[in-house]
């Protein structure tokens, strides 16, 4: 698609798993496109599940999965991306102990050990697959997730209880009111903060929300970056809540809770997928119109589902809506249809 931009732009999205793998696969396409330049990626690092939960507790490290999937979304689509991106999420089968580590984990990992450098080892692994960005991990060292949550008692389903950990965070099936990290100020990257500083736009999301995507605004180094950065932050949309995680929430709650934890977050965009936001009715409309303005936000929709009508974000369509967004308030607004008074203004 020929960009309406007048240079490329820098770019530093934000997240974890599954919802920043597909963000960084759309954005992989605005490189190629020449819309975007510098791309950078900053990753979640709380995992304590699966393969990345057993090499952290074995060795100490930062749970490598998040990072893994980051780096393969931004694998080429020639033979050499798509064969790299194969042996990088390769997962072992079998019954022993090798069964369901992933060969991209361990080769982070091994890496690691023999660099002693986080960030050298990531960008060693991205230039062997011709990776279109950086990767980088959200702190220096690991960490855990700590969720308040309501509605596990049920002889007082009122009660708060804390829950420890990532997996058990996305997992309960409770109501989560808040979350925290430990440690709370942990060592960042200054190659991440001055990728914050030099950026003209910053993704935040999709993703677990609590667990892959708050999280980077917990983080006070990341956060005091992000109040200094000029860039434009954008807010990307989950298409449906996560049990267990968000279980309830429409689209203005995502919002909404994301922004509690986050106060001073001065948010540029939010995009939100057109149809889930007509498939949830005119108030959850209305509410996500309003809960938008409050945050002297811009509203864009756009077509970003897979067409198949899962829950999955489509790269191309999600590039395209990017673009949109970057190349302004006047293209981002033909992203959505004028829907007339009262309504929106426009995945170890």
């Amino acid at each position: 698609m020929p960009s309406s931009l007048d240079r490329a732009q820098a770019v530093v999205a934000l997240g974890g798993g599954h919802g920043l793998h597909a963000s960084l696969r759309a954005l992989r396409h605005l490189v190629d496109d020449v819309v975007v330049d510098d791309l950078t990626a900053i990753v979640t690092v709380a995992d304590n599940g699966g393969s990345s939960g057993r090499l952290r507790g074995e060795f100490g490290v930062l749970p490598p999965g998040d990072l893994r999937m980051a780096l393969a979304a931004l694998c080429g689509e020639d033979e050499w991306g798509r064969t790299w991106e194969g042996v990088l999420q390769h997962r072992f089968a079998g019954d022993g102990e090798m069964n369901g580590h992933v060969v991209g984990n361990l080769l982070i990992v091994a890496l690691w050990e023999q660099l002693g450098d986080h960030v050298a080892a990531l960008d060693i692994v991205g230039r062997l697959l011709g990776a279109k960005g950086r990767v980088l991990p959200m702190a220096l060292c690991p960490m855990d997730i700590h969720a308040d949550v309501r509605g596990l008692d049920p002889q007082d389903p009122d009660a708060l209880q804390v829950v420890h950990g990532q997996v058990e965070v996305a997992t309960t099936e409770g109501v989560i009111t808040g979350v925290r990290l430990e440690p709370p100020a942990p060592p960042t990257s200054p190659d991440a903060l001055a990728a914050l500083a030099a950026a003209d736009w910053v993704f935040l999301g999709p993703g677990s929300w609590f667990s892959s995507v708050i999280p980077h605004l917990l983080v006070p180094d990341l956060r005091d970056a992000l109040a200094r950065t000029s860039a434009r932050a954008v807010v990307v949309l989950n298409l449906a809540e996560q049990p267990g995680e968000t279980g309830g929430f429409g689209p203005a709650d995502h919002l909404a809770v994301l922004l509690e934890h986050a106060p001073d977050l001065a948010v540029h965009t939010v995009l939100a997928d057109r149809r889930t936001v007509e498939t949830a009715g005119s108030e959850a409309a209305w509410h996500l119109e309003e809960t938008v303005a409050a945050a002297g936000a811009r509203l864009v929709l756009a077509d970003v589902a897979a067409a198949d009508g899962s829950p999955r974000h489509d790269p191309r369509r999600l590039a395209d809506a990017y673009e949109q967004v970057m190349a302004g308030a006047d293209v981002a607004a033909d992203a959505g249809a004028d829907p007339g008074p009262g309504g929106p203004a426009e995945g170890r």
